[in-house]
């Protein structure tokens, strides 16, 4: 007997952790047309783009072909870049093919960056991926002329404090002091860290606060903390009470707040523009549209963390999601509040912390050398894994 089950128009919009997950997902299911739409020719690993700038890693290390990746996993692919959201009228329009009508949508844009004043006086490991380029050539050449002062550090968002991005900033920073000892020239340098925040990293919980002062302490690298950031003038940052801080190099992570095109689309928004969505990653007041990763509102406790797993939890779910609604299915629909919590393995160039939280347990263990070989395994995982070379390990 014939089947006239239509298949299913549906879109995925970004090529990043939670978009390449999603259309991981909803590839599997033969009735849905599943097209993926990036403005980028390649998945970019931000997690280990902290050893570029070092000269550890060259710029390839850190992407993997979304064409590979579609062909391997059987979605479509759209380059090109999103100028309007119309949910109510189930299309989005891009800047060169024109209006794409859809039956379902996963919005996984990724956040906005909140801009200080002056903020194009700065270099962010978070930003465009060429920028992990230029904060290596402007170290070469402070590296060069053999002494200087360097500041890394990273905002707050006053309305989610999920928004936050310190992590990448603090791996980076580490990197450079370990690089700077390695050529023998470290004491030449002075290294700060700042951050508006009186305990920058307390999410990450009391024990993990305690063993990064002491580190700090350690290798003589000086701390900024506690004092809103007025702007940033070249070579200059300025604090609230007109304190400044000088430095050679400014590398700094500004915290998440809505992307442009959500916020100028017809999706319902919390204060800070990130779209509001249920448990199930579903937009609220739509049943065909998801929201997931850092373009989305996330729920939980106060230490909650934007980050790529939780972001993979919630692409997994919205495709199974999706499947289950589509099809009728005698299921619960899958929830991503039960998965938060916060994990990395934060590098330092010569070894790393496996950092862990949830609602009852808060874990800093040490990983002398074996820990920074374990980033750099989990970075040729991450391409291999999405490719679909090797399985896929939960949680990872």
């Amino acid at each position: 007997m014939k089947n006239n089950k239509l298949r299913k128009n549906i879109i995925i919009l970004g090529g990043g952790f939670a978009g390449i997950e999603t259309a991981i997902g909803l590839a599997k299911e033969r009735f849905f047309n599943v097209t993926l739409i990036s403005d980028r020719e390649y998945f970019y690993i931000y997690p280990t783009s902290i050893w570029i700038p070092t000269g550890e890693s060259n710029f390839s290390d850190t992407t993997v072909s979304l064409e590979k990746i579609a062909e391997r996993r059987g979605f479509n692919l759209i380059i090109d870049e999103v100028t309007e959201i119309v949910g109510n009228e189930n299309f989005v329009t891009l800047k060169n093919s024109g209006k794409i009508d859809f039956d379902y949508a996963v919005v996984a844009l990724g956040a906005g960056k909140m801009k200080p004043k002056g903020v194009e006086n700065t270099l962010s490991i978070c930003g465009k991926p060429e920028e992990a380029l230029d904060i290596q050539k402007q170290l070469d050449l402070l590296i060069a002329k053999g002494r200087g002062k360097i500041a890394m550090g990273f905002g707050g968002n006053p309305k989610d404090t999920s928004a936050v991005r310190g992590g990448p900033a603090f791996e980076l920073f580490f990197n450079v002091h370990n690089k700077l000892k390695k050529l023998g020239i470290r004491e030449n340098f002075e290294m700060t860290f700042f951050a508006p925040m009186k305990v920058p990293g307390a999410r990450m919980g009391k024990n993990a606060v305690s063993q990064m002062d002491s580190i700090f302490k350690m290798l003589d690298l000086k701390q900024h903390y506690g004092k809103r950031i007025k702007e940033f003038n070249p070579k200059t940052v300025i604090f609230e009470d007109n304190s400044k801080l000088e430095a050679d190099i400014i590398v700094f992570v500004p915290a998440n707040t809505g992307h442009e095109k959500v916020i100028s689309s017809d999706l319902p928004l919390s204060d800070s523009g990130f779209i509001e969505i249920n448990q199930f990653c579903e937009v609220d007041g739509f049943n065909n549209i998801y929201a997931v990763g850092d373009v989305a509102k996330l729920e939980g406790a106060e230490w909650r963390a934007k980050q790529g797993h939780i972001a993979e939890v919630m692409a997994r779910n919205s495709a199974e999601n999706i499947i289950i609604q589509e099809n009728n299915l005698p299921f619960q629909k899958k929830s991503y509040l039960e998965h938060i919590n916060i994990l990395c393995v934060m590098d330092t160039g010569n070894g790393a912390a496996f950092i862990y939280r949830d609602d009852s347990k808060q874990l800093m263990i040490p990983l002398p050398w074996i820990g920074h070989l374990m980033k750099k395994g989990w970075g040729v995982y991450t391409k291999f894994s999405k490719l679909g070379y090797i399985p896929r390990i939960p949680g990872m």
